[in-house]
């Protein structure tokens, strides 16, 4: 399967599953991983085919602070759950993508204790600070690797095959703005000969996108920018916000691709964020129709609310346990659920979508009008009516295949 054309369902396996909020004083392997198995199914009814799994190697607390990159962590299970997922992902027809973390690491990282003993080898993987080691934006808690170190490299490399050799189809590259773009290049470089189809993409933030992809040679990377664009402009009504991000969109393609999302579990739900409900069908429309790799933070397509807070554990709400397995919704949620399945399957009727040429044609307050078309010159278009206004607004030209033009409406015109 080509990954271009992969829709992914993301969730994190510790919270997901209920696992322990810190690993100590976990004695024996918990094997949690089935209970995301069992989830498979919502990723086929959803209408998606990958599934990006956050952390799950051995870690203190949460995840991204690992201690062990080749091992499974306990509170989830062991190598057999793990193949196990993968192989019935795979029969599926779903792709894995897992969540490296290598810009940083836990203390409890057996090369980090050795360092803290004294050991000038094993000190060389670290960045030094003053007189401390440095650490990742002012957490203590998560050590910065040294990727100036051959030994980082060949560390790096390692995990990424070892994982890749037991069938995953891709990374996510945690923080990756905040690891240099040369060290991505020798990283990719490596991986590439010897699993050329792997997918890599790299959490940035801010910055030049399309410089991060020339220097450090990686697929793709999160577009943030978007994603800030979608709920603001709703939220604000002023769609000159967004019609300036999708520009800025636009002029990403077709260097690279980017991962969009309007969900993830580093931020406020999209059904929260929004002031106004009925604007929930805009955010999922952008990210059914828009140019890019779509990413669904699992619940996101029942509607879930949950708000993110900056404190210790402002994050437990947006990343909550899930039943062992799914359950048919009900009310609200069965009709989210039912136009994200309506709207990934309009993608995955026009695959072309993924790398479009996108502009923007008509922009005013509450209403915008955006342009697809197919990259290959091949006649067939679609045209996306958002509007947030109290009145009808005036049809795009085609066959209207979802939503509609009333009052704060979105809409979908197909034009052959």
């Amino acid at each position: 399967m080509r990954f271009e054309h992969t829709i992914l369902w993301h969730l994190l396996p510790l919270s997901f599953t209920g696992a322990e909020p810190t690993s100590d004083g976990v004695r024996h392997v918990q094997h949690r991983l089935p209970r995301v198995t069992a989830w498979l199914d919502r990723v086929i009814e959803l209408g998606a085919n990958g599934l990006q799994l956050g952390p799950v190697f051995d870690s203190e607390t949460h995840g991204y602070d690992t201690t062990d990159h080749f091992r499974i962590d306990p509170r989830l299970g062991d190598d057999a759950d793990f193949d196990d997922l993968v192989r019935q992902a795979h029969a599926r027809g779903v792709q894995v993508v897992l969540d490296g973390v290598f810009n940083h690491v836990g203390r409890s990282f057996e090369r980090f204790r050795r360092a803290e003993a004294g050991d000038p080898e094993s000190a060389r993987w670290f960045r030094r600070e003053g007189e401390g080691w440095a650490v990742f934006e002012g957490h203590g808690a998560l050590v910065a690797l040294n990727h100036d170190e051959p030994a980082v490299l060949e560390h790096v490399v390692a995990v990424l095959r070892h994982w890749l050799d037991r069938g995953v189809d891709g990374w996510r590259l945690d923080a990756a703005y905040a690891v240099p773009t040369a060290f991505w290049r020798r990283v990719v470089e490596q991986v590439r000969a010897s699993h050329p189809h792997a997918f890599l993409y790299g959490e940035v933030i801010h910055g030049d996108h399309r410089a991060f992809i020339r220097e450090s040679a990686l697929d793709s990377l999160t577009q943030y920018e978007l994603w800030k664009a979608v709920w603001s402009a709703l939220n604000d009504r002023n769609l000159w916000e967004l019609s300036h991000a999708l520009g800025r969109h636009a002029e990403l393609l077709p260097e690279v691709v980017p991962v969009t999302f309007v969900g993830n579990h580093d931020v406020t739900r999209i059904a929260s964020r929004l002031t106004d409900p009925r604007h929930l069908d805009h955010a999922v429309v952008l990210l059914a129709t828009l140019p890019g790799h779509p990413v669904v933070y699992a619940g996101d397509e029942l509607g879930m609310e949950a708000v993110k807070e900056e404190r210790a554990g402002g994050d437990d709400a947006i990343r909550p346990e899930f039943p062992d397995r799914p359950q048919a919704p009900e009310g609200r949620a069965a009709g989210v659920l039912a136009l994200h399945q309506r709207l990934i399957a309009l993608r995955r009727r026009h695959p072309w979508l993924v790398d479009a040429v996108l502009e923007v044609t008509a922009v005013e307050n509450e209403r915008l009008v955006y342009r697809l078309s197919r990259r290959d010159g091949g006649s067939e278009r679609l045209e996306v009516v958002l509007n947030l206004s109290e009145a009808q607004v005036a049809p795009a030209g085609g066959e209207l295949i979802e939503g509609g033009t009333g009052p704060h409406r979105a809409a979908v015109f197909l034009t052959r």
